[in-house]
């Protein structure tokens, strides 16, 4: 047999997403997974998502019009869905809005417990055809990194919110009835070393160890259609995707490569900066959007302050239980070098946004200082990822989510016309590496089988 782009991963991933390839570009925030980005990889057969953690349901929606202005043979593409156990509502307010515009496949990202809004969305439409095979049109691609989180995707919906949501006439009654007979999650992503929220896990392990947890849940079960299983994290190289593939991956998730192409939305230094990396020249930091909980991303190094600054911020938080306890040297400094303006102008920014958004954050800010402190510390990092996409500012402050992958990308690419990202087209990307990938597995497959 020889193996092709096109036969490599799950048959019914390929099917069920009536894509070419098993093969997806993940998303990533702000829109850097862009319109032209998911676009370009819809047209050329690959499956993609648009980055809608830290947009307004405006611009959500003003990006899912221009797709689907972009789209219209039926293409496949999906939105992100990242989770937001701060503002449930605006977690329920995305999911309907992509119900109303007839998105089907979404990426779950972060999360930790299951929320009302994946269980209304994976439920919705969910029916028996004429030969009494359970049809759900919905699919959720579920991002973990720990095994507890995939066993929380393998199962049924909780029954206690899909009983809420049936009292709350969010879902019907049948779809209710049908809801312990389907899996939450279509798909699971197993992520590792990458620039999301991985736990610093390693593919090797955490790969064979969750496709056994599947295959367990498949016997318990017995699921028309079980959940298949990814890999993401790490891949920039045919060999690493090869490795994935061996390793039972259904499809591949590529993520810190494609936001160094074209069509990436973020600026043109970002992407200098990211062509130029080594495997050696990224590093852990807080996540922002999780920074209390002590949730850590990987992120650009070289160049850079960040990483070591949001850190800094982390330690302090840790430590001291108001700003006012911290050293006053400390505070200048933070102050001076991190914010480049003072705690109380953060603050009123924050709070300004906040009374708008969740105005019970800054009750509960206002009556904990230790609250205050964390909004006023993670005031920093949206800062620092604003410069970064807009190219503004002090470089060193730039917060850019990458992994290795991008390094090693950079080291197989290196002295081609792709050394530059302006020769770097998402789509070239991904054709490019699934076909090194299946032409250096036929390589070891004659090395290991020669007489086959």
């Amino acid at each position: 047999m020889i193996i092709t782009p096109e036969n490599l991963g799950s048959v019914q991933f390929r099917k069920d997403y009536n894509v070419r390839f098993s093969y997806v570009a993940g998303a990533m925030a702000k829109g850097i997974s862009s319109v032209k980005l998911v676009t370009s990889m819809s047209k050329s057969g690959y499956l993609s998502f648009y980055g809608t953690g830290g947009m307004s349901l405006l611009e959500i929606e003003e990006a899912l019009k221009k797709i689907k202005s972009i789209l219209k043979n039926n293409e496949s593409y999906g939105m992100n869905v990242l989770a937001n156990l701060s503002n449930l509502k605006h977690e329920m307010d995305l999911v309907n809005l992509l119900l109303d515009y007839d998105v089907h496949n979404i990426e779950a990202s972060a999360f930790v417990q299951i929320t009302p809004s994946l269980v209304k969305f994976r439920l919705k439409g969910l029916h028996v055809d004429n030969n009494r095979k359970i049809i759900s049109n919905n699919r959720i691609i579920a991002k973990v990194s720990r095994p507890e989180i995939a066993l929380l995707f393998l199962n049924p919906a909780p029954s206690e919110i899909v009983n809420k949501l049936l009292l709350n006439n969010h879902i019907s009654q049948k779809e209710a009835d049908l809801s312990q007979k389907i899996p939450l999650a279509s798909d699971i992503c197993v992520e590792a070393d990458s620039a999301g929220h991985t736990d610093m896990g390693v593919t090797s392990v955490l790969l064979p160890t969750i496709i056994r947890l599947r295959d367990k849940m498949q016997e318990k079960y017995n699921f028309y259609n079980f959940v298949r299983i990814g890999s993401g994290g790490g891949i920039g190289t045919p060999e690493a995707a090869a490795c994935a593939f061996l390793l039972g991956a259904d499809f591949i998730v590529t993520g810190s490569i494609n936001q160094c192409t074209v069509e990436a939305g973020t600026s043109d230094i970002v992407k200098d900066m990211l062509q130029d990396i080594n495997i050696q020249d990224t590093a852990y930091a807080p996540a922002g959007d999780m920074f209390e909980l002590g949730s850590k991303i990987q992120v650009l190094k070289r160049g850079v302050l960040f990483p070591m600054r949001a850190n800094k911020l982390y330690d302090i938080w840790r430590v001291y239980s108001s700003l006012d306890q911290i050293p006053s040297v400390m505070q200048r400094e933070i102050q001076d070098r991190y914010l480049k303006r003072s705690f109380d102008e953060v603050y009123q920014e924050t709070k300004s946004y906040y009374l708008k958004e969740l105005p019970e954050e800054i009750e509960k800010a206002e009556k904990f200082p230790k609250i205050k402190m964390a909004l006023i510390f993670r005031w920093y990092f949206i800062y620092a990822m604003r410069i970064a996409l807009k190219g503004e500012g002090d470089k060193i402050d730039y917060q850019v989510h990458t992994g290795p992958a991008m390094g090693a990308y950079n080291q197989w690419i290196k002295k081609t016309s792709l050394e530059n990202w302006r020769n770097r087209y998402v789509n070239k990307i991904s054709e490019d590496l699934m076909l090194a990938c299946s032409e250096y597995l036929n390589k070891k497959f004659q090395v290991f089988f020669p007489n086959h």
